[in-house]
């Protein structure tokens, strides 16, 4: 299996356990799940994951859709992704990235995308390809900080200074994009869990800054589920 080129995920890439363990404490409401359910459920659908890391995701996208594709451009990942999904008789993990997807035209009913590449101004091919593999009123969702808020949010902006809420906000306006903002929270299972994930999210003068001001193992988090309908 061929290498994918594309831009390192320093954080799944090089810390896939830790990523794991981060992935277990998003969002344990379940709050992403339901803004993306109250636009279009992918029950019966034929869904895309895009950049869909080590799997975590697919076995619930699995549990009621049609057919899952998960999609992944790091191929250690793809390996794990395929181990994870061993099994499931609807679920089909390809190596590939955005740009360039593996998959039919007009063949997906529902796209799931979370933290991967879909982050504004330079994401134009991987739109023109959801444009060409969208079936017609299929959705597609990308979930993403929202930097505007939130303690998580904050965070954020301090170690990205030059990350602009309002420019990412005007793009995806252009693009014909919806947004549902959901306030919803990391909740890890220790304090060393939680050291751990924000150790592979901020580098290490952010990360201690960080640690050394905010005391347990959870916080609060916003992020915009952004959605089209096509």
């Amino acid at each position: 299996m061929a290498e994918y080129e594309a831009i390192p995920s320093p954080n799944i890439w090089n810390n896939p356990d830790i990523y794991e363990i981060e992935n277990r404490g998003v969002d344990p409401d379940g709050l992403i799940w339901d803004a993306m359910r109250s636009v279009r459920d992918w029950a019966g659908a034929r869904v895309l994951d895009v950049g869909c890391g080590t799997g975590f995701h697919l076995p619930e996208l699995a549990r009621t859709a049609a057919s899952v594709i998960g999609v992944e451009p790091h191929e250690p990942l793809v390996r794990r992704a395929q181990a994870r999904v061993r099994g499931l008789g609807n679920v089909d993990v390809r190596l590939g990235g955005a740009e360039m997807l593996p998959v039919e035209e007009a063949s997906v009913d529902v796209m799931h995308n979370r933290w991967a590449y879909f982050f504004g101004a330079g994401c134009e091919p991987g739109l023109a390809e959801l444009d060409r593999v969208m079936a017609r009123g299929g959705v597609a969702f990308v979930v993403d900080n929202d930097a505007s808020r939130s303690t998580f949010g904050s965070w954020f902006r301090e170690a990205w200074p030059t990350y602009d809420p309002v420019s990412v906000e005007r793009f995806w306006d252009r693009q014909g994009w919806s947004k549902i903002p959901v306030l919803m929270r990391w909740k890890l299972d220790s304090r060393a869990d939680f050291e751990a994930v924000v150790g592979i999210e901020f580098d290490k003068h952010h990360t201690d800054r960080i640690l050394a001001a905010h005391q347990g193992d959870e916080v609060d988090y916003a992020v915009c589920v952004r959605w089209k309908k096509y």
